[in-house]
């Protein structure tokens, strides 16, 4: 998540048109998801170097020569169809950023219980990082404000825009709320993105069953955040001691 400073969601009227072009892109088309360029296709070889260059060593230590090397074309090819570094480097973001809309929402239903939705956002988002672990590395573990132009700026909001209004449902549905949306969803994405550093680092191993417990947690801390009680109905009971 790229925590755009200044430059939220939009909270009036405008939530609703981001919302409505979300969903007749992910839901109402039912259409396949956007599959990529056949192999050997010159721009998808340079978006995918330029990927792992940038997620590996940032906007600033990567040099386009050593992304038309890492993709087995001239440096006048990547100027044939990028202008510069930074035209290039928001094609490759708008493509991570593409794959990461379509794994987490195509399907969703955005109207479920605020629980069962929150869990599976979680499962979606964690299963992306492990599929597509250079994109995920790219997208959520660099600051890429600096670079992005408007197409990525509405593209990054178009993906941040039902994910908020997932986290307004939550937050305003509780009965004292103690934490705004904003500071949820931001706790929330923080402690996934901490998760899966910490096992590509080898600090830690992160199963699925931890990954699943580790989702509940932060549901529980939402629910908490946004005041609602979700009380002991949640809970397993302890068995009682024999005597």
């Amino acid at each position: 998540m790229v925590l755009l400073q200044s430059r939220k969601p939009p909270l009036d009227g405008r939530a609703g048109v981001a919302i409505l072009h979300f969903r007749m892109n992910v839901r109402e088309k039912g259409q396949r998801p956007r599959g990529r360029p056949p192999e050997g296709d010159k721009q998808r070889q340079i978006l995918d170097a330029g990927l792992g260059l940038f997620a590996e060593r940032g906007y600033h230590g990567t040099a386009v020569p050593a992304v038309a090397e890492a993709a087995g074309v001239g440096t006048g090819t990547i100027y044939h169809y990028f202008e510069n570094k930074e035209q290039l480097v928001n094609a490759v973001f708008r493509d991570a950023k593409s794959r990461m809309r379509q794994a987490l929402f195509h399907g969703l239903v955005m109207n479920a219980e605020p629980r069962d939705m929150f869990l599976e956002i979680w499962r979606r988002l964690a299963r992306f990082a492990r599929t597509d672990p250079i994109a995920f590395q790219f997208l959520e573990m660099q600051d890429h404000v600096p670079y992005l132009d408007e197409e990525s700026v509405a593209l990054e909001r178009e993906v941040l825009a039902p994910l908020w209004f997932a986290g307004r449902a939550i937050s305003e549905g509780g009965q004292k709320r103690v934490l705004p949306a904003e500071t949820l969803m931001a706790l929330v994405w923080g402690a996934l993105v901490g998760l899966v550093k910490a096992e590509r680092l080898g600090y830690l191993s992160v199963g699925d069953e931890t990954l699943a417990r580790a989702g509940e947690a932060a549901w529980a801390m939402v629910a908490e955040g946004a005041g609602m009680n979700v009380g002991a109905s949640r809970r397993t009971p302890r068995p009682r001691a024999r005597s």
